[in-house]
């Protein structure tokens, strides 16, 4: 088969993939919806929280819906909004308050609304980031709260990278990782990345992860970084669950994703050269 139908072929195979989950999820919205809406909070304190903004509100009840469906029923499900975005946001998303969803204006902090404003209270809860593009599994918490042991300082996702070093103990660039580990060990070189939902544990972070001065000029579009760095700092490790899952993104939902211009303009490599020059890197810590 040619190389061009191979690509229809794949194409035209993802979108009737990602129709069916949106069909999926609407129809069983619809014959459950109100009988998630009454279900008894988990009562393990565990918070998810995510932002977005308006080239995302078409498909954001979408991804909204799987995490209101979760079998594990987070105590809160906030999506943070910019206060100048409030108004767009279509009835389909504002509707879900009655399923329990919160939605609260804040300051346009860019990506970093999904959990900087929650840490500006002085939340000691865990918290599970999600992104705003992303079908997540029905049991997709649950198996994130499951891997989580309380008595360690761990951060626990879905999904990492494997940060290499070179001779002089820094990381390499982001492209030569080992993108997608199937490493299940905890450890200060696995990078969570955030479309996968990752957990971070109460006291995780010091008080310089509210510093928006220093995270607005040194990772701008890295908040993955960002967090990345000051629990690592703080002396966490991190992990992978041990289920391995596909991801499916809205269709749309990518001509705006941030991870086009930290790949392609190498943004990454610019923002964790930063970090490094800002609060170095820690080679003598075990690594494993």
């Amino acid at each position: 088969m040619m190389s061009w139908t191979r690509n229809i072929y794949s194409k035209l195979r993802w979108r009737l993939k990602m129709l069916a989950l949106h069909a999926k999820r609407e129809l069983d919205w619809l014959t459950h919806g109100r009988r998630y809406a009454r279900r008894q909070r988990s009562g393990t304190g565990v918070i998810v929280s995510l932002t977005s903004y308006p080239p995302r509100f078409g498909t954001l009840h979408l991804t909204l819906k799987s995490l209101l469906s979760q079998t594990h029923v987070a105590d809160r499900t906030i999506l943070w909004i910019a206060r100048g975005d409030m108004a767009a946001l279509p009835p389909a998303v504002t509707q879900l308050r009655a399923a329990g969803l919160e939605i609260i204006p804040c300051d346009d902090l860019k990506s970093y609304k999904k959990m900087i404003p929650l840490l500006q209270q002085g939340c000691n809860a865990p918290i599970v980031i999600a992104d705003d593009d992303v079908h997540y599994w029905p049991d997709w918490l649950e198996q994130l709260m499951e891997a989580r042991d309380p008595a360690r300082l761990e951060v626990i996702c879905h999904r990492m990278h494997r940060v290499k070093l070179g001779a002089d103990g820094l990381p390499v660039a982001y492209n030569e990782w080992e993108f997608e580990t199937g490493n299940t060990e905890s450890s200060i070189l696995n990078f969570p990345t955030g479309i996968g939902g990752v957990l971070y544990p109460p006291n995780v972070f010091g008080p310089e992860v509210l510093n928006v001065d220093a995270f607005t000029a040194y990772c701008p579009r890295g908040d993955d970084i960002w967090f990345w760095w000051m629990a690592r700092n703080n002396g966490a490790t991190f992990r992978r669950v041990p289920h391995r899952q596909e991801f499916h993104t809205w269709e749309g939902t990518q001509e705006v994703a941030l991870w086009k211009d930290n790949l392609g303009a190498m943004m990454n490599d610019n923002q964790i050269r930063a970090m490094i020059g800002a609060y170095g890197f820690d080679t003598e810590r075990k690594t494993t």
